[in-house]
């Protein structure tokens, strides 16, 4: 076994969740504006339809996790996914903002949802197959690192090239997942060898043994996941019309505000892996926790006005605060940032938890549980914000106070996990 990370293997590898993370970037920041302004769907149907892509996750990334465990093929049991996914969501994606009647419309974001899903657990699955126990959040941080320069490059450039047309961040978007494919097939080589399958339970048989582990660790810290992504869901999904009607700023420049989000995800995602090396993975997810919590309540009862008053000049995440003026990070931009280094802390050291409770064979299937409960939050999430925005009248700003309750939730429930730290060999 290794002693140390191979980290050129693992940027490469990256590179299958940059072309994961340019689409969701580009879906969750446009496409609820199309549906508002090109289609005049309400909040609450606005809500569901952006649930669409998580009920196809649902069904379709746990089963194909568990589904890849047991797959021979001569290019391994992941990049088959990817090699029959990528190239389909890409086509798909690309029509999306050139669809005029909702049907078709439907009909492109329906496919890109559905052979997204195909290839995304599979995807994150290389990341342990190909990383000892101990490297784990390590190597986790560097995917993520990658991922979130793909949703910078999703809102901050999406939301220039949204200004000249609609098309180019879609456009953009399809040609970054086919280059990104492409190079986890040229340069990533799977394991040949893996422990035997042979009657290796599916994925409903393993969360039956996490339900009934006397331990109770997984099923929190699955649990604890489903929570935190629901509030996490509905701010991302709602950001942008938060943006436009509670902040009264463009639509554009919503997304290059939340970019700062992303942005300082990706820088500290490297080192919230190092942290929870050597604090504890529990502990740093914890104090994430805390950070995300206090930043979403402030931006609740923080005025309009002053979240956006301008802190210092910032040339390629801040915002314009007046038309032709200087792009500025605003207060708002301030907590973002204090909010994605918050939510590194969480999001780099959770996969790495639950991979840990099993074995190499079925890395697959506890990552398609992963996904299983942080797509099951990310369907309730947005359907719960879009009824609490209509109820209160259209009021975007309830978001903000909905999701820190159950970032507090997920707290409570990751206190009593004692499993899932790093294993040393």
């Amino acid at each position: 076994m290794t002693s140390r990370l191979n980290y050129g293997k693992i940027f490469l590898l990256g590179f299958g969740f940059f072309g994961v993370s340019v689409i969701w970037g580009v879906y969750n920041a446009f496409v609820p504006i199309f549906l508002a302004d090109k289609f005049d769907l309400s909040p609450v149907l606005i809500g569901f339809f952006m649930t669409l892509d998580n009920i196809a996750a649902l069904f379709i990334q746990p089963p194909v996790g568990s589904w890849s465990d047991r797959l021979r093929t001569k290019w391994g049991r992941r990049i088959p996914f990817i090699l029959i996914g990528a190239p389909i969501t890409a086509f798909a994606f690309g029509f999306i903002p050139m669809a005029s009647l909702l049907p078709i419309f439907v009909a492109c974001t329906s496919t890109t949802l559905l052979s997204a899903a195909l290839w995304r657990t599979p995807v994150v699955a290389l990341m342990p197959d190909i990383t000892p126990s101990q490297f784990r959040s390590q190597a986790n941080g560097v995917i993520n690192f990658m991922g979130g320069i793909g949703t910078i490059i999703a809102l901050q450039t999406g939301g220039m090239l949204y200004k000249i047309s609609p098309n180019f961040p879609f456009w953009l978007g399809s040609a970054l997942v086919i280059v990104a494919a492409l190079i986890v097939f040229f340069f990533i080589e799977e394991p040949k060898e893996y422990e035997a399958t042979e009657q290796q339970p599916g994925m409903f048989q393993s969360l039956r043994e996490v339900i009934n582990d006397p331990d109770k660790s997984g099923l929190r810290i699955l649990s604890a996941i489903f929570f935190w992504f629901l509030g996490y869901s509905a701010v991302e999904t709602f950001f942008t019309l938060y943006a436009k009607n509670h902040l009264g700023i463009p639509e554009g420049d919503g997304a290059t505000l939340l970019s700062v989000f992303p942005l300082f995800f990706v820088l500290f995602a490297i080192p919230s892996g190092l942290i929870a090396a050597r604090i504890g993975r529990r502990v740093t997810i914890t104090i994430g926790l805390i950070t995300v919590t206090v930043v979403l309540f402030l931006l609740f009862i923080t005025p309009a006005s002053a979240l956006l008053t301008g802190i210092a000049p910032l040339p390629l995440v801040g915002i314009p605060l007046v038309e032709g003026g200087a792009r500025m990070l605003t207060l708002a931009g301030v907590m973002l940032i204090l909010g994605g280094i918050g939510w590194s802390f969480v999001n780099i050291n959770s996969l790495p938890m639950i991979v840990d409770l099993t074995s190499a064979a079925r890395v697959g299937t506890f990552t398609g549980l992963y996904y299983l409960f942080s797509t099951f939050s990310a369907i309730v999430g947005p359907n719960v914000n879009g009824w609490a925005v209509q109820l209160t009248g259209g009021n975007y700003n309830i978001v903000m106070l909905i999701a820190p309750f159950f970032m507090i939730v997920a707290m409570i429930l990751m206190l009593g996990v004692k499993s899932g730290e790093a294993q040393r060999v």
